[in-house]
């Protein structure tokens, strides 16, 4: 396949995705959980179907003097289980919410409950940074070491195209930014890389045995060459993360997601952007 051919499509069909995903970041913008925001994350089970009418106007008088108006109700994959997230509430509170609930209902199961402070929630957004900003930086001077800095810039070109990517669908479909999601998007970057390290290992390989190839040759024969493995290790990968998607729920629902994305973009990254994007570099430098 000659997977150089495709570099301008690819290109440009990268450039439209990063620029989708980064209005989509402006606006709407992401939606955060209460792991970043603070406040309370509330799941229940009753054991009739609910509707976020009712729940609303369950809240609205359980606890009159607190302004719950701004909560979001959200039901989740049973309709009889529902989300509210709302600002934090104080144990007390949460008890009179779930008294509310039980007597309207019949029953409550209690599946989750989480309460972070604004203060907790300003941290882990910048503890989330540190960690992906650290984790890129230990990529650079690591690929930069062991092949070369064009190597390595062009790597980490490809891990942000990846993340911005994941961000933007994220922003565009509403779902939740938590924890979790942050440990997918770091799964992410060790998936992209692993990928793209093998491309350019194989390129590499490919200038010391094959010096008076051009560029355009050793790229593409380097792809096809590592083809075959990167096929068979994403559509095994994606095989675990659909079924996560399908039976995991809404526990594990939007970690799952965001791993689907990522390898996805990850495998189509590492063919079709890192080995053309380095060799274009290359031509250039040549050239002057």
């Amino acid at each position: 396949m000659n997977f150089v051919r495709y570099r301008k499509p690819a290109f440009i069909f990268s450039a439209v995705m990063v620029a989708l995903s980064i209005i989509s970041l402006l606006y709407p913008g992401l939606n955060l959980g209460v792991d970043f925001t603070g406040g309370t994350l509330l799941e229940r089970r009753t054991e009739q179907n609910v509707t976020t009418e009712q729940v609303r106007r369950i809240l609205d008088d359980a606890i009159p003097e607190v302004d719950l108006s701004g909560a979001v109700v959200q039901l989740l994959d049973q309709p009889n289980e529902f989300m509210v997230r709302t600002r934090p509430l104080d144990n007390a509170e949460i008890i009179r919410i779930d008294q509310a609930f039980a007597g309207y209902f019949g029953s409550l199961v209690e599946l989750k409950t989480d309460v972070v402070g604004p203060v907790i929630g300003k941290e882990l957004v910048r503890n989330a940074i540190i960690a992906i900003a650290v984790s890129a930086l230990g990529i650079l001077a690591y690929i930069s070491w062991r092949f070369e800095y064009r190597f390595a810039a062009v790597a980490v070109v490809c891990l942000l195209h990846d993340v911005l990517i994941v961000l933007g669908f994220f922003a565009l479909m509403g779902r939740e930014v938590n924890s979790p999601f942050v440990a997918a998007v770091l799964t992410v970057l060790g998936y992209s890389i692993n990928n793209t390290i093998v491309v350019f290992d194989r390129i590499r390989e490919s200038m010391r045995l094959k010096k008076k190839q051009g560029y355009e040759v050793l790229v593409n024969s380097s792809l096809n060459q590592t083809l075959a493995r990167s096929i068979n290790t994403s559509i095994t990968t994606l095989l675990v993360i659909v079924m996560l998607v399908i039976f995991g729920g809404s526990a594990i629902g939007d970690f799952a997601m965001a791993l689907l994305i990522g390898v996805l973009f990850g495998t189509y990254s590492s063919l079709f952007v890192a080995g053309p994007l380095w060799m274009t570099w290359m031509e250039r430098k040549k050239v002057r």
